[in-house]
């Protein structure tokens, strides 16, 4: 993802978002749809029909790919894998998923349900053309449905490309994962296959800057490099998960803590504590104990202005299953929590008492140091 998301609608119990990115393929694929594509294909209509018919095109490219990633959720909730809901970005969208598949033939079925979608709608538009052309239907509205039967079958022929993380690179993880029984060894041969496609994009794209289609060109190069990166992350969360799992919170945190008082002003907080020690955020305590958190986030919501009468008690985040864990929790889903929430730093209780703290920082850093000492690739 590339920010924040919006969150639009909620279908079948998944919230449907939209990133900010998606905006601008919004406006490339209206822009040339209504001056490119549907003036060459369907001549002699008025400037405003080819507008509305961009528009109709990028709201049916939108609805196909809810669609796409609304069969890979309604199948992964059929096996009990959850889903945080559907992302749609500049590059198409995403299913969430919060763990991996259980079994190798869970990820197949997920995974082939999304190019199945896409084929449908495709031949479902193919249709819906050739009754339209039978019974007198606006050519308009017809070379809409038609784009929208080709963008599916497009959008279904890429997918099963057998590169991780597209439905066709799950496929064949989940076939080698199957014929194996080593969902680590299968997911690192997928996720190169992954990055092989990804550069022959990249290259692809060069070529069509040498030959005059920048467009065409950077769009490729883009989808090249994303492709390549999402396999890289796929692989670390699955060796990241190899690392923590069944390991205890405790083994991880840090138990030498800098707290802070909750009656201090934020420009205390930020003098003597923020620029002092350079955390992102303090547990707060009195003399009942651990009170809340407060860091970078809430003390950018306090005006400049008001940082010296501004106390922390006021601006700090309470307790709760959001930014605390409990010692024994299971490492990978401290992790998970951090993902879901964003929060980097979390306080680490024992029977109610703050016992340390567990930061995104250190985990990647003991990731990093056990994948370069176990010459793990």
């Amino acid at each position: 993802m590339f920010g924040r998301s919006i969150r639009l609608f909620e279908i079948f119990g998944f919230a449907v978002k939209v990133d900010a990115s998606w905006l601008i393929l919004a406006v490339l694929v209206t822009w040339s749809l209504a001056g490119g594509y549907f003036p060459q294909a369907q001549q002699g209509l008025s400037p405003a029909t080819y507008l509305w018919m961009g528009v109709a095109g990028a709201a049916g490219l939108f609805a196909s790919i809810i669609f796409h990633e609304l069969s890979h959720s309604l199948v992964a909730r059929r096996y009990g894998m959850p889903i945080r809901g559907i992302t749609l970005f500049i590059f198409g969208g995403v299913a969430e998923m919060e763990d991996e598949p259980p079994t190798a033939r869970a990820e197949f079925l997920m995974a082939v349900a999304g190019p199945i979608a896409s084929g449908l709608l495709a031949l479902a538009s193919y249709v819906l053309v050739l009754l339209g052309e039978g019974t007198g239907a606006p050519v308009a509205l017809l070379a809409v449905i038609g784009w929208l039967s080709f963008v599916n079958t497009m959008l279904a022929v890429f997918n099963l490309v057998p590169a991780f993380p597209l439905d066709g690179g799950r496929m064949l993880r989940a076939a080698l994962w199957h014929w194996t029984g080593n969902i680590q060894w299968a997911t690192r041969l997928s996720a190169n296959a992954g990055s092989i496609f990804g550069f022959v994009l990249i290259a692809l794209g060069l070529l069509n800057l040498v030959s005059g289609n920048v467009i065409g060109g950077i769009w490729y190069a883009l989808i090249g490099m994303f492709l390549r990166a999402a396999a890289a992350s796929s692989y670390m969360q699955l060796q990241t998960r190899r690392i923590f799992e069944g390991e205890p919170v405790r083994r991880f945190m840090v138990r030498d803590l800098v707290t802070v008082p909750r009656d201090i002003t934020v420009q205390r907080l930020v003098n003597d504590f923020v620029y002092v020690h350079y955390h992102e955020m303090f547990p707060v305590v009195d003399e009942s104990g651990v009170r809340g958190g407060v860091g970078i986030a809430q003390i950018k919501q306090v005006p400049r202005e008001k940082w010296d009468v501004a106390r922390v008690s006021e601006i700090m985040s309470p307790t709760s299953g959001e930014n605390t864990v409990t010692a024994d929790l299971d490492a990978v889903d401290a992790l998970k929590l951090m993902r879901r929430t964003g929060n980097s730093r979390l306080m680490v209780l024992e029977n109610g008492k703050l016992v340390g703290l567990v930061t995104l920082k250190d985990l990647l850093h003991l990731i990093s140091l056990k994948m370069d000492l176990e010459g793990q690739q």
